[in-house]
């Protein structure tokens, strides 16, 4: 190996591990957390812009902070786990009936909240947390009401049930929950 190729092995190593490695670009609607080797993962949120980090010894994570839309729907493919949305969930109705609901779920992450999100429940927090507790709900407050209701005039009641439900359950670890629009409640067939 020649000295020339020797020495542009080493400024390629010295401009991508080193100093690619002291910076943090954030973007606009997220935050950066970081894990800090000695410290663990840190209080401090890193907002929108460029900041610095010690190469090796700390990692960046990026998470947004803008209001995401989980979707309810047929299209939703369940082989990607950590995606933000989930097939129909069936419910039955006070009344006995089997149905199929859709919808949308408006989250935003607290940005103030995020490195504990981070450190106790992890990246994979739409598979650990709000896919369980959606569903959970979903079926429990649509067993409060007959068929016809949710189809009809208690549709905003059953929005709302679920928001307040949702909220509940996530508010506590710095999800907000935004909105719940339903789409569409179809009969199941037994």
């Amino acid at each position: 190996m020649s000295s020339e190729s020797l020495d542009k092995l080493m400024y390629s190593f010295v401009v991508d591990d080193v100093l690619k490695g002291l910076f943090i670009y954030v973007p606009p609607g997220y935050v950066a957390c970081v894990y800090d080797l000695g410290r663990g993962v840190l209080k401090k949120v890193l907002t929108p812009g460029l900041h610095f980090k010690i190469p090796f010894w700390q990692k960046a994570k990026l998470f947004n902070v803008q209001t995401l839309e989980y979707s309810i729907s047929r299209q939703f493919n369940l082989e990607h786990e950590r995606s933000l949305g989930d097939i129909p969930i069936a419910a039955v109705t006070q009344d006995g009936k089997r149905v199929g609901v859709e919808g949308t779920v408006l989250l935003r992450l607290d940005i103030h909240q995020v490195p504990s999100i981070w450190q106790t429940i992890g990246e994979d927090f739409v598979a650990k947390i709000i896919r369980p507790a959606i569903r959970s709900r979903v079926r429990m407050v649509f067993s409060h009401y007959d068929y016809q209701d949710i189809i009809g005039p208690q549709r905003d009641a059953v929005e709302m049930e679920l928001k307040n439900e949702l909220e509940r359950i996530f508010y506590a670890r710095g999800i907000y929950v935004e909105n719940i629009l339903l789409s569409e409640i179809s009969p199941i067939n037994q």
